[in-house]
C-alpha cells in the first residue's frame, strides 16, 4: 500500500502501478498491433495533426470508424482519402467542432448519432503569450484543453452509456506537476496571467476530470489520462524562439534541437492508443498514465524529477470539486 499525502487530501492506492511490455518509444503501431476494433466507434478531437493524426490513423489501422474532430475538418481531409484506400475495414471522416464554443459543442453532440465506444480528447492549446477569453468568459486555455472536452464527454454520456464498455482517455502533460487548479480565480481573472502557469492548470484539470470520471464506472465507461511526452508539433506554435531556446529546444539558428528523450509524432500517440484499446488497461480508470505505463506519484514540487504525477492531480476530493464547478460551467 502506498500513502502520498498533499496539502487538503490523503490518497490510499492499493493497486500495483500497471506496467505494459511496451518500452517509452513505442510506437501506436506497436502497441495496438493485433488488437481488433473492427465495429468500434471513436472520436478523436484534433485529430489532423501531430499525435492526434497518428492515433487517428492506428485506430483506423485496426478497423475502427474514426470520427476526427476538428476546428476546420478540411485539415483532416488528407487522412480521411488516405482512410479510404487503405486495406481493411477501418474508416476516417471529419466533423467541425470548435471546444472553446459551446455552441459548437452542442452542435456536435446532437449530431452524433448511436453509441461511442472511445473518445480521445487529444486537441489542445499551449503557452498562450496574452490571456484571451472566450465568449463565455472562459480563459482559452482551460477552455480548449479542459471545459470544452468536459462539456462533450458529458452530452456524449449516453452514447458512450451505450456502447456497454466505453473508454474516455484525456491527453494531459508532465507540466500539470507545477501548478494545482486555482478554484478562486480558475480563470486569471484578478491574478497577473502567467501563459505557463494557465497550460499547466488546464492540464491539472484534465487529469482531475480522469479521476471524477469514476463515477461512470457503473456506466461502464472508464477514463484515463497520460502524458505523451516530448514531441515537436504544432502544439509550441505559440512558443517564442527566446522560450525554446531556453528550453534547449533550438539552437541560435532557429534549428529544432532533437533531445534523445523526444519521441516522434508516431511513438507520442502510443500512450494514447494504449489506453484507447488495448486488452491491457481493460477496466482501468482514474489513473494516469506515461511511456506506454502507469506514472508513479511523486512529490508536489519535486523538480529532481522527471515524469510522475503529482498529488494534486489525483487527489479526489478536488476531482469532485473541479466536476462540480464544470458541470455548473458548461450547463449555464
Amino acid at each position: 500500500m502506498s500513502t502520498v499525502r498533499n496539502r487538503k487530501a490523503t490518497i490510499v492506492n492499493d493497486t500495483p502501478r500497471l506496467t505494459t511490455p511496451f518500452h517509452s518509444h513505442a510506437t501506436a503501431t506497436e502497441v495496438i498491433d493485433g488488437v481488433d476494433l473492427v465495429g468500434r466507434r471513436v472520436i478523436v478531437t484534433g485529430g489532423a495533426s501531430g499525435i492526434g493524426v497518428e492515433t487517428a490513423r492506428a485506430l483506423a489501422a485496426a478497423g475502427a470508424e474514426v470520427t476526427v474532430a476538428v476546428r476546420n475538418p478540411a485539415t483532416a481531409e488528407p487522412l480521411v482519402r488516405e482512410a479510404a484506400v487503405a486495406p481493411g475495414p477501418g474508416s476516417v471522416r471529419a466533423a467541425a467542432i470548435d471546444l472553446a464554443d459551446l455552441s459548437s459543442v452542442a452542435a456536435f453532440v446532437r449530431g452524433w448519432q448511436g453509441p461511442l465506444d472511445v473518445l480521445v480528447a487529444n486537441a489542445g492549446v499551449m503557452a498562450l503569450p496574452e490571456r484571451r477569453i472566450t465568449a463565455e468568459g472562459w480563459e482559452l486555455q482551460l477552455a480548449t484543453n479542459h471545459l470544452g472536452h468536459f462539456a462533450l464527454a458529458l452530452g456524449l454520456h449516453g452514447q458512450l452509456r451505450a456502447a456497454g464498455s466505453a473508454r474516455v482517455v484525456v491527453v494531459s502533460s508532465g507540466a500539470h506537476r507545477s501548478v494545482a487548479f486555482d478554484f478562486d480565480d480558475p480563470h486569471f481573472a484578478r491574478r497577473p496571467y502567467d501563459r505557463w502557469a494557465a497550460y499547466a492548470q488546464s492540464k491539472t484539470a484534465d487529469v482531475l476530470f480522469a479521476v471524477g470520471a469514476r463515477r461512470w464506472l457503473a456506466d461502464g465507461i472508464t477514463a484515463n489520462a497520460l502524458n505523451p511526452g516530448w514531441i515537436s508539433t504544432n502544439l509550441q506554435r505559440h512558443v517564442d524562439d527566446a522560450t525554446m531556446r531556453a528550453l534547449g529546444a533550438m539552437d541560435d539558428d532557429g534549428n529544432i534541437i532533437e533531445q534523445p528523450y523526444y519521441k516522434t509524432p508516431l511513438q507520442g500517440a502510443a500512450t494514447s492508443v494504449l489506453l484507447a484499446a488495448s486488452p491491457l488497461v481493460e477496466g482501468v480508470t482514474g489513473r494516469y498514465f506515461e511511456d506506454n505505463r502507469e506514472a508513479r506519484t511523486v512529490a508536489d514540487g519535486d523538480a529532481e524529477q522527471t515524469g510522475g504525477v503529482a498529488p494534486h492531480a489525483l487527489d479526489p476530493h478536488a476531482a469532485d470539486r473541479l466536476w462540480e464547478y464544470a458541470a455548473g460551467t458548461v450547463g449555464r
